[in-house]
């Protein structure tokens, strides 16, 4: 997920929070309530928030939002402070991979007891329907969706007299066609990235198989010979020379080596291709992801963010109502368009302006809606450090100084640290 930078727009957004949201802010008869609504992003982002928080106030006068943003890393931090001192927002973005640590912290209302009344959720997309819920409850309500594709260049693929990929190719396709892109071309463009570089593209490969990268009890949802077998593969790529060198891939950071041409092809989320395609003169596509022998895409529609509330709020109802105007109301959809990924319900996507790469996005994902099946449980705390730790290992492993059995027994260890603790 992208990284945002708070500019000096925060100045003018993060209004004082004395006396709002869950210490204070109660309706009184010279004035409305007041809720207190914080979010990670940049100053465009703000912007566009600030209008539909007016379009919100113009339509529901008995309620005031004091808004405010940070970037991400300085938000999460803002945010743990606040809910250890019991003074968190009554409405906030959240992470998919925070969801379950703060619903198990109990800092975070149950918006069962909203849905149906102050909070519709019956326009969701069909992939995201039921996301958000930890256990038997529901802790998060999604407001944009992306999933798993294969961006590429075609002219690539044609200068290396290779057949654009089609529904049903396999990995053994994509691991053929990484090699002879390399060799047609001379290295001067590599087929790809590694992709065992990304656990996304392990948690891929399980989904095919009828597994899960965590299970719903948040263990790992593989073993130590199934890890090992995925890491084998992109060894053998790496011993092939089919793959960017790893040390290119860390050069480069933060730019992704598909915006620098440098690669013909990459896995990862849908809406990346927007970015790419802004750095590069490359008429990039969206294909479908490599399968296993049973067809099965394993894809899945992801949350973007999603919006909570706090358990602390002494305003849930009203709470409940700004979650459910800022997914449902269709101006409001037309005002953020695509900012905070692909709209979540049905009415925001259909009046949604797209155009260029963020239209390609949409199409592809309209191609895969009868494909998609159900995200996977929230993953357990530690599930971000844990990312973090499988891409340091496995650039480890392409560099050679590892080995793919030390590789897997780090990995386990870390794992075994992380989620325990």
């Amino acid at each position: 997920m992208k990284r945002f930078i708070a500019v000096a727009a925060t100045l003018s957004l993060a209004l004082t929070a004395s006396g709002c949201g869950a210490d204070g802010g109660e309706a009184t008869p010279s004035g409305p309530l007041t809720l207190r609504y914080s979010w990670w992003g940049n100053a465009d982002r703000a912007a566009l928030m600030q209008q539909a928080i007016d379009l919100f106030q113009s339509k529901n006068p008995d309620i005031k939002i004091t808004p405010s943003f940070q970037e991400y890393e300085a938000y999460w931090q803002k945010m743990a402070t606040e809910t250890a001192g019991k003074n968190a927002p009554d409405v906030f973005q959240m992470d998919f991979s925070y969801l379950r640590e703060y619903a198990d912290r109990h800092a975070l209302y149950d918006l069962r007891e909203q849905e149906g009344k102050a909070l519709k959720l019956d326009d969701l997309l069909a992939g995201l329907k039921g996301v958000g819920e930890v256990d038997d409850g529901l802790y998060g309500v999604p407001v944009g969706g992306n999933t798993w594709g294969y961006i590429y260049n075609p002219a690539v693929f044609t200068q290396a007299g290779m057949a654009e990929p089609k529904p049903g190719w396999t990995w053994n396709d994509y691991r053929t066609a990484l090699a002879r892109i390399t060799q047609a071309t001379k290295g001067k463009v590599y087929g790809g990235a590694n992709y065992i570089g990304t656990y996304y593209n392990l948690e891929l490969q399980l989904r095919q198989e009828g597994g899960l990268l965590y299970t719903e009890d948040g263990k790992l949802g593989f073993d130590k010979p199934r890890l090992a077998r995925f890491f084998t593969e992109g060894k053998a790529l790496v011993d092939a020379k089919a793959v960017l060198p790893v040390e290119k891939g860390v050069q480069i950071k933060p730019q992704h080596a598909l915006e620098r041409d440098l690669i013909a092809g990459d896995l990862g989320w849908d809406n990346f291709m927007a970015r790419y395609a802004a750095s590069t003169k490359a008429q990039l596509k969206l294909g479908p992801v490599p399968s296993d022998a049973s067809g099965r895409s394993g894809q899945y529609l992801k949350p973007a963010m999603l919006l909570s509330v706090s358990k602390k709020s002494k305003h849930a109802e009203a709470a409940a109502k700004l979650v459910s105007f800022m997914i449902n109301d269709p101006e409001a959809g037309r005002i953020l368009g695509a900012n905070r990924g692909l709209p979540a319900t049905n009415a925001q996507r259909a009046v949604v302006q797209l155009e260029g790469p963020l239209a390609a996005v949409a199409g592809y994902e309209e191609g895969l809606k009868d494909q998609l099946t159900k995200a996977p449980p929230a993953p357990p705390k530690g599930a971000g450090a844990l990312e973090q730790a499988f891409t340091r290992i496995t650039e480890e492993l392409q560099y050679g100084r590892i080995s793919v059995n030390e590789a897997v027994d780090q990995f386990f260890t870390e794992a075994e640290e992380t989620l325990e603790s």
